[in-house]
């Protein structure tokens, strides 16, 4: 498990490879100098609900993968994201299945 680190001391603790896809819509979205809403469902675990964080250009972040290993990037993944993020806030989407082909 990955972690997004938030303002210094919020930890979020994220899949590496979700992480991978998920920075670089932040990232992108940092480099345009927009804000954007971050939502996720809290496992029960901790408590269960939906938190979300607000992240804009300058917020503190890092983040912080379990291995050194760089995940393969899936396109549609990104884009699927991204996607969220302009209805109104980035949601921890699943991976698009592959199409049979």
């Amino acid at each position: 498990m990955g972690t997004l680190i938030y303002g210094g001391d919020f930890e979020i603790e994220i899949d590496d490879r979700m992480l991978a896809h998920l920075k670089i819509v932040i990232i992108g979205k940092l480099r345009r100098a927009e804000s954007c809403a971050l939502s996720w469902t809290v496992a029960k675990a901790q408590g269960s609900g939906r938190e979300t964080i607000w992240i804009n250009p300058s917020t503190a972040l890092r983040f912080r993968f379990d291995t050194a290993d760089r995940h393969p990037i899936n396109p549609e993944w990104v884009a699927a994201i991204a996607e969220t993020a302009n209805r109104g806030d980035i949601q921890l989407v699943s991976e698009p299945a592959k199409a049979a082909g």
